[in-house]
C-alpha cells in the first residue's frame, strides 16, 4: 500500500464513517478521527457482506461505489455496537 491508497483510504473512511455517524445518529458523541476509523473498518465489512451476497463490493478508489460500500459496513458496525452498548 502506497501513501496515495492510504489517503484514499482515510478519505473514503472519513466520508463513510461521517454519513454513517448521520444515519446512526452517533454524530455528536464522535469526532472526526472516529468516523475516519469507523468507515475504514465499514468498508472491510462492507465488502464482505456485499461479496457475500454477490453484489461485488470492493473499495477501489475515490469513487461512488467505494463510498457506498464503507458507507454500508459503517452503518452494519454502528448498528452493532450500539446493540453491544445496551
Amino acid at each position: 500500500m502506497d501513501l496515495t491508497n492510504l489517503i484514499v483510504w482515510i478519505i473514503v473512511g472519513g466520508i463513510a464513517g461521517w454519513l454513517a455517524s448521520i444515519v446512526m445518529k452517533t454524530n455528536r458523541q464522535q469526532g472526526l478521527l472516529i468516523d475516519i476509523i469507523v468507515g475504514i473498518i465499514g468498508g472491510f465489512i462492507g465488502g464482505l457482506v456485499l461479496q457475500l451476497l454477490g453484489v461485488g463490493g470492493e473499495v477501489t478508489g475515490l469513487n461512488l461505489p467505494s463510498i457506498l460500500t464503507a458507507f454500508i459496513g459503517a452503518v452494519i458496525l454502528l448498528a452493532v455496537l450500539r446493540l453491544l452498548r445496551r
